[in-house]
């Protein structure tokens, strides 16, 4: 590495002459605020909190509860199932609630029932639909507890299936944006919650079907508060809860979720304060069309000097998404690999990549193996046992340029002009490159990239001498073990016995820079 050192002097030395403005990131949006007690803006593809107000208060949720009752029911039920109502269902509600006209003995599919309960918010439908499930709303709201807490809700409790007053019946905005997020990912529930009307079968009151309405007022069109984009919600409303709401909308490949807790009849008002706030101020990013460092990686973890495996090639999820600010670009962020994977990552994931940006959680990214063989499960747990240690510092690449970029030249004469004109282009040719003469500028880029091909080359030389002498030391310790009589099974628990003992200054963590990026 020391012999390195004059040649990377030099490379600074020839970039340090190029001009440049280096800007530090901007700071994350914050121009919003609304009139409920309570709220939040979420991007539903990363979990990214946009904005918040008391989001971990808790509150009366009202009938935005039944959000998670459809979600429920739509993974226990199938649609054609038929739902019986009792005596009970019908009239075991709070005089001057919301109902659908439906009555004692009726007997609907559970997919009518679902429209009932979604568009009429019929709290006699929630009664029915929890008996249906469980044999009693008790038992039901027990399944609502449990449902929360696996998409992570940390401060609800749900005691009915419709909403109606509790005391021991209270959510938070948080809670109701991640149960949104998991709700709108059942195309039945958005299919449905984004209905305007609908008929139901025909009923005892409504012998020809009596139709519901949505009362989403920003779903519906021309409403005095319709919102562009605006796909599914639902509204809530009790004397103790106020106006609560929750509503999803996706625009420019941005879906965001907004949630209204004891609301002041500004519901829809705050609702469109937050999704006008998210959509004009955040941009929504795959991470795989401008994440390049980590999949180039060899896997070159090593448990007490053995590795893993000899190398592994490396895709990321296509699908992952980050999101930042729009005036921001994809170097901003600030990666961190860790092999500690949740309940969510693919079989052949073996890493994740967490991105922030100015302190805030934007996204992740699995790091995943081609296919999960017995091979790559191998290689995964070696990296969960390997968890702890950060990932090495590389480089991030910038935002790919506009793909018009090439249709739309700039003046060569201005400084720091990234676009050179064809050397078929008679006119205008430029004499200067980055403000030095052309034959200077020339011979310098041309010096620079030789360096680095330079220094490219030692580095994989070096690696890949590191990776055989560590293959080579490997199998003599393998060696060995047989000539003891041990197996790889009965080391590898001597190697987890050995690492728990280890001080803690052996497990290094190595923080990623942050980079800067160019004016």
């Amino acid at each position: 590495m020391k012999r390195l050192f004059p040649l990377i002097l030099c490379l600074c030395l020839i970039l340090g002459l190029t001009p440049r403005t280096v800007l530090a990131a901007s700071p994350w949006p914050s121009n919003v605020s609304i009139e409920a007690d309570g709220g939040i803006l979420m991007d539903a593809d990363t979990g990214t909190i946009l904005y918040g107000k008391n989001e971990n208060q808790a509150y009366y949720p009202a009938s935005i509860t039944k959000i998670l009752t459809a979600l429920i029911v739509l993974e226990k039920c199938d649609l054609d199932e038929m739902v019986t109502f009792s005596h009970d269902d019908v009239y075991n509600v709070e005089a001057g609630s919301s109902t659908a006209g439906i009555d004692e003995g009726d007997v609907l599919t559970v997919r009518d029932c679902l429209y009932a309960l979604l568009l009429a918010s019929a709290n006699e439908s929630a009664n029915a639909l929890a008996c249906h499930v469980s044999g009693s709303r008790e038992a039901f709201a027990e399944l609502m507890n449990e449902k929360a807490a696996s998409l992570g809700c940390t401060g609800s409790h749900f005691a009915n299936p419709s909403g109606l007053n509790d005391e021991n019946h209270y959510t938070t905005a948080h809670d109701m944006a991640l149960i949104a997020q998991a709700a709108i990912k059942n195309p039945t529930f958005v299919e449905i919650s984004g209905t305007r009307s609908y008929q139901l079968a025909p009923t005892k009151k409504n012998p020809e079907g009596g139709y519901v309405a949505n009362h989403h007022n920003m779903i519906k069109k021309n409403t005095a508060v319709t919102y562009p984009g605006a796909f599914a919600g639902k509204t809530g409303y009790t004397s103790l809860a106020g106006n609560t709401l929750v509503t999803c909308a996706k625009r420019d490949g941005i879906t965001l979720i907004a949630v209204v807790l004891n609301g002041h009849q500004t519901h829809y008002r705050d609702t469109k304060a937050m999704l006008d706030f998210g959509f004009s101020n955040f941009q929504s990013l795959k991470a795989a069309d401008h994440e390049t460092a980590y999949p180039s990686l060899k896997n070159d973890m090593t448990i007490a000097g053995m590795t893993a495996k000899d190398s592994i090639s490396l895709s990321l999820d296509p699908n992952s998404r980050v999101i930042l600010p729009k005036d921001a670009v994809f170097s901003d962020l600030t990666p961190s690999l860790s092999y500690e994977l949740d309940q969510n990552a693919p079989e052949n994931a073996i890493a994740r990549i967490s991105y922030s940006y100015d302190g805030h959680e934007v996204g992740k990214v699995y790091l995943c193996t081609a296919a999960p063989t017995a091979a790559n499960r191998q290689a995964r747990s070696a990296a969960e046992n390997q968890s702890g240690t950060a990932a090495k510092d590389s480089p991030h690449n910038a935002e790919p340029p506009d793909s018009n970029a090439a249709d739309s030249p700039q003046s060569s004469d201005a400084p720091g002009s990234r676009n050179t004109r064809s050397q078929n282009q008679p006119d205008g040719f430029p004499d200067r490159f980055f403000g030095l003469p052309l034959w200077l500028g020339v011979c310098l880029a041309g010096g620079a990239v030789l360096i680095l091909a330079i220094i490219l080359f030692l580095i994989l030389h070096g690696r890949k001498k590191e990776q055989d002498d560590l293959l080579r030391r490997r199998q003599r310790r393998l060696e060995r073990l047989e000539d003891m009589g041990f197996s790889s099974s009965d080391f590898d628990q001597m190697l987890s016995q050995k690492r728990s003992s280890m001080p803690s200054y052996r497990r290094r963590k190595t923080r990623l820079p942050k980079r800067t990026r160019r004016k």
